[in-house]
């Protein structure tokens, strides 16, 4: 839609698509302030978390091209780390192994005397809050994806179809204008609304925004990939994403499992401060 730069810094482009991923960013971490402390995690913990968050964004995003240059080699042959794009399920799964360990580690080196193991006591509420972090920040970066003409559906053609967005594409192996099917922004809308249900959920007490989150956009990705038109990895049958779908759900179905063998509420009961009283007046 707008693949050109919108001005430059120092001769450095900068682009729609790179403003979008930053409003995610941004509203990823204030949503995870605003819902943590809903659930009653205090400030040290908070603070710790975002640090650890700050090195999970870079992990994610290092093994995000890890992935795609991985997928590239088992098509082509040639591993090409630098040349290769980002594929955002890969950013997911490397993201969060690299908060888990970040946060255990750093957490066990952190916290010491009466403050040691709090962050254990608080890991469970990061993983209620964790869904809706990655749905905002990825919702405002698939709009940014259809700025910039990446992560784009099939080929339409030069004139008009319903459900279809001029924009710059690929189309055998070439870069066009034309008609394409959206599905960054199907996409998005999907996230944002994934996004409202499991906010909602959060604040009414819920504790299984994650495997919700995991089996709804792994059903969700499975299905919108079928209408992907841009090059992804493997050239024949199940794309990487769509392997990477059924993981999801399948982690998914095993969380709540795990909830049902261990007898968990599927709502916890949210402490709420009573109003302070107003102290007798003597008269």
């Amino acid at each position: 839609m707008h693949p050109q730069a919108l001005f430059t810094i120092l001769g450095k482009g900068v682009y729609l698509y790179g403003l979008f991923i930053g409003i995610g960013l941004v509203a990823c971490i204030l949503f995870f302030f605003y819902f943590t402390k809903k659930r009653g995690m205090p400030e040290n913990v908070q603070d710790f978390s975002f640090v650890v968050a700050i090195i999970a964004i870079a992990g994610g995003f290092l093994f995000a091209k890890l992935f795609q240059a991985f997928y590239n080699w088992i098509d082509t042959g040639v591993f090409d780390f630098y040349g290769a794009g980002i594929t955002a399920m890969g950013g997911f799964v490397g993201g969060a192994a690299t908060f888990i360990l970040a946060y255990f580690v750093g957490g066990k080196l952190y916290f010491k005397g009466n403050l040691k193991g709090i962050h254990l006591t608080y890991f469970n509420t990061i993983v209620i809050v964790a869904p809706l972090c990655i749905l905002i920040a990825h919702a405002f970066g698939r709009i940014g994806c259809l700025t910039a003409g990446c992560c784009h559906g099939t080929y339409l053609g030069q004139d008009y179809v319903f459900g279809g967005i001029y924009m710059k594409g690929t189309h055998n192996g070439v870069n066009k204008w034309g008609y394409f099917i959206p599905t960054q922004l199907y996409e998005s809308i999907f996230l944002f609304i994934a996004f409202g249900v499991c906010a909602w959920l959060c604040l009414k007490g819920a504790n299984f925004t994650m495997p919700l989150y995991l089996i709804s956009y792994g059903v969700f990705r499975f299905i919108i990939e079928f209408w992907r038109g841009d090059y992804r990895g493997f050239s024949g049958g199940l794309s990487p994403s769509q392997i990477q779908s059924i993981l999801f759900i399948l982690g998914g179905v095993a969380y709540f499992i795990v909830l049902k063998f261990l007898k968990k509420p599927l709502f916890d009961k949210l402490s709420i401060k009573e109003p302070k009283k107003p102290e007798n007046e003597t008269v």
